[in-house]
């Protein structure tokens, strides 16, 4: 009787260990980060696309583009080649959203600031206002630092196609002016494939942890 115990003793062990074993197995499958969605202009609000792409479905990426940083240098896609970054749309005379959203990129700025496989573009709404000159004195004024942080500026045109045709980013204003543009508080997380992968609030802190941990995501994807 007693050995008949015995027996059922080392299966019992043997079973336990094995339901320890498929329980580690199932929650490490469950907790694996999920990729993150690689956004279309159908899988956005139709006021921040251009209404030739609204129900574009794949293959949707960054166009190329030729801009001016505050720096005076050009600003190219191949600047961001190979490079996660985050994106913006803002003006310098702003007083409302853009202050708060500065100080956000700001801040995501210094916790990517030793890591050079991620950089932030900013891009003005403005343009004619905003001169190399006025955003450089920006870029003093907001602690932006060169390699990591680009704010642009450009042909008014172009700002407005990017915005509504890559980024989908910024509203029509709807006054006459077919390059009229109000810009959100959007941040977008771009992947080295110049794929949008994730919407963020800029003005949101919640928003802003969440993108640091998107990014983290991303980075352990590519």
């Amino acid at each position: 009787m007693i050995s008949f115990f015995k027996g059922y003793k080392k299966f019992g062990v043997f079973f336990s260990i094995l339901c320890v074993v498929i329980i580690a197995i199932i929650y490490n499958i469950l907790n694996v980060d999920k990729p993150l969605p690689i956004y279309q202009p159908a899988m956005v609000s139709e006021e921040l696309v251009d209404s030739t792409i609204q129900h574009q479905l794949k293959y949707h990426t960054i166009s190329d583009f030729k801009l001016i940083n505050q720096n005076g240098e050009i600003v190219t896609q191949d600047t961001y080649k190979d490079k996660i970054y985050i994106a913006d749309f803002f003006f310098t005379t702003c007083q409302t959203i853009c202050p708060i959203m500065t100080d956000h990129m700001y801040q995501i700025q210094k916790e990517i600031i030793n890591d050079d496989d991620v950089m932030l573009l900013s891009h003005s709404v403005t343009p004619k206002i905003d001169s190399v000159a006025q955003l450089k004195r920006y870029a003093k004024k907001k602690g932006v630092i060169d390699r990591k942080w680009n704010l642009v500026t450009g042909d008014k045109k172009q700002i407005y196609e990017l915005a509504r045709k890559s980024y989908l980013a910024v509203k029509t204003d709807g006054n006459g002016d077919q390059y009229d543009m109000i810009h959100t508080e959007n941040f977008m997380l771009i992947d080295k494939k110049r794929q949008i992968r994730g919407f963020y609030d800029g003005t949101n802190p919640e928003d802003i942890e969440r993108l640091l941990e998107d990014l983290a995501v991303l980075k352990n994807e590519s």
